[in-house]
Order: C-alpha cells, then sequence, then structure tokens
C-alpha cells in the first residue's frame, strides 16, 4: 500500500512539471521605442521589447542563445538562486566566458522559487541597449498564497536617445562636456513610451496582482493608483511581510 501510494504522488508530480524551451537569437536592430528617435539597438529574434518568459515553479527552463551580435554576451537570470547551478548564472568572465559572436550556449534553470524576475544581459552593458526582459515564474497550481482575479505586468525600462558606448565616450572623454548631451532617458512601460502604454482595466469588486519589474539601466521609477490604496505581497521575487501603500518607489533590478 505505502509503495502505490508512493508511486502515485511520483507520477502527480512528473505530470505537473513541464519542461520550457525558449530561444533567443540575439543581434542589432534598428527600433523607435520612445516615440521619438530611430536608433540601433540589442533585440531577440529581431524584436524589441523582448517577451516576456514565464513558466511554473518546478518546471525546468531551456534558453537556447545564439549571439549574432559582433561582441560576446552572456544572460543573467535575475533573482534566481541558482543552487548547486553557478555555472548557469551568467555573468562573464566570472560565472562563464562571453558566448562568442556566431556562437550559441544552452542555459538550463530548475526553478525552485516563484516571483517575478528578469532574464538580462550581462556584458558591456548590453542590457542598456535592449537586452533585457521579464522572467516570472508562477506558483503551482493550489499552492498560491494569495488569489486574485488576474494578474499584470509592468516592465519600467529607462531609454537613451544613442547606445551606451557613445554615452560612454562622451563621459569619460575629459575634452567632451559634462554632462554629456542628450544624457536624459525616456520612460519606457511595457517597452514602449509611457504615455503610449496600453490602458490597464479594473473593474469594482476585483482583486488584480500588479507585478513591478524595473529593468532600468539607473533610473528609479514612482508607481501609484491615484485615489487607491495597495497591498504588497512581494519584493525581489520573494514574498515579503504584507503592508498597505499609496505608492512604490522601485530602484533598477528591483521587483
Amino acid at each position: 500500500m505505502n509503495f502505490c501510494i508512493a508511486l502515485y504522488i511520483g507520477l502527480f508530480t512528473v505530470a505537473t512539471t513541464k519542461h520550457v524551451v525558449v530561444n533567443w537569437d540575439i543581434s542589432h536592430i534598428t527600433v523607435n521605442r520612445d516615440d521619438y528617435n530611430l536608433r540601433r539597438a540589442i533585440g531577440v529574434n529581431g524584436k524589441l521589447p523582448i517577451p516576456p518568459v514565464e513558466a511554473t515553479v518546478g518546471d525546468t527552463l531551456e534558453l537556447n542563445v545564439h549571439n549574432g551580435l559582433d561582441r560576446p554576451t552572456t544572460i543573467h537570470a535575475h533573482g534566481l538562486f541558482q543552487t548547486n547551478n553557478t555555472h548557469m548564472d551568467g555573468p562573464a568572465m566570472i560565472t562563464q566566458c562571453g558566448i562568442p559572436p556566431g556562437d550559441s550556449f544552452t542555459y538550463h534553470y530548475t526553478l525552485e522559487q516563484a516571483g517575478s524576475m528578469w532574464l538580462h544581459g550581462h556584458l558591456a552593458h548590453e542590457i542598456s541597449d535592449g537586452l533585457r526582459a521579464a522572467f516570472i515564474i508562477h506558483d503551482k497550481p493550489g499552492a498560491e498564497l494569495y488569489h486574485y482575479d488576474k494578474d499584470y505586468l509592468l516592465t519600467f525600462e529607462d531609454w537613451f536617445s544613442t547606445e551606451f558606448a557613445d554615452r560612454m565616450y562622451h563621459t569619460i572623454n575629459p575634452k567632451e562636456e559634462f554632462p554629456p548631451p542628450k544624457s536624459y532617458a525616456y520612460g519606457l512601460v511595457n517597452g514602449v513610451n509611457g504615455n503610449i502604454t496600453q490602458t490597464l482595466n479594473f473593474e469594482p469588486g476585483k482583486t488584480y496582482r500588479i507585478r513591478l519589474v524595473n529593468m532600468g539601466d539607473i533610473n528609479s521609477f514612482q508607481f501609484s493608483l491615484p485615489g487607491h490604496e495597495m497591498y504588497v505581497i512581494e519584493a525581489d521575487g520573494e514574498y515579503s511581510v504584507p503592508y498597505f501603500t499609496d505608492g512604490i518607489d522601485i530602484g533598477p533590478a528591483q521587483r
């Protein structure tokens, strides 16, 4: 009898987990993300913004990365504990060499924690030129600590009119004026100018989870819903002591 119960549990566990495969072909593209400036950026599969990656606790994620850039790159899964998996963490020249131009590398993640994470380049500030995407790990069905009617994701990015390499040159060159020209950033929400971001619809009597992910380079963002309080339940991918607030300051890399 005990053997049958154990076998049943084992089969159920296998059946409720998935092997998620995501393919990223990283390359330079030309885009207008802020509704003002057409510039070169780094995209995935020819697109920006990069679509969010979603999976569930217990899943394994296979991220196949092909480097179509003219320089090395790596990908960091920001927020994952990487228990016994640090060789997949991504910081260039710390846990791995950069993926050479024209070459490929596969990241393997066993997802043991739920929360709002993100994936981004971890070499030569490629994050600043667009190599960043939200990474959402959902609780297993029935294991959620909180129940809600709908789940919204809002990503925040600071977006400059020129590439990082150009801004760095003007910043460190003693012959250039300081601060550098065009050193301000536009604020992007869900990949586009915040003034034209799609409206969120709320219905009275329903509960909504709003995931805030600051994928910015150097700028913080403030978020509020005028006339409403929010109930904070998670910070940086970990369930927190819940509390009410009427506004949230979210710094770079915070979720």
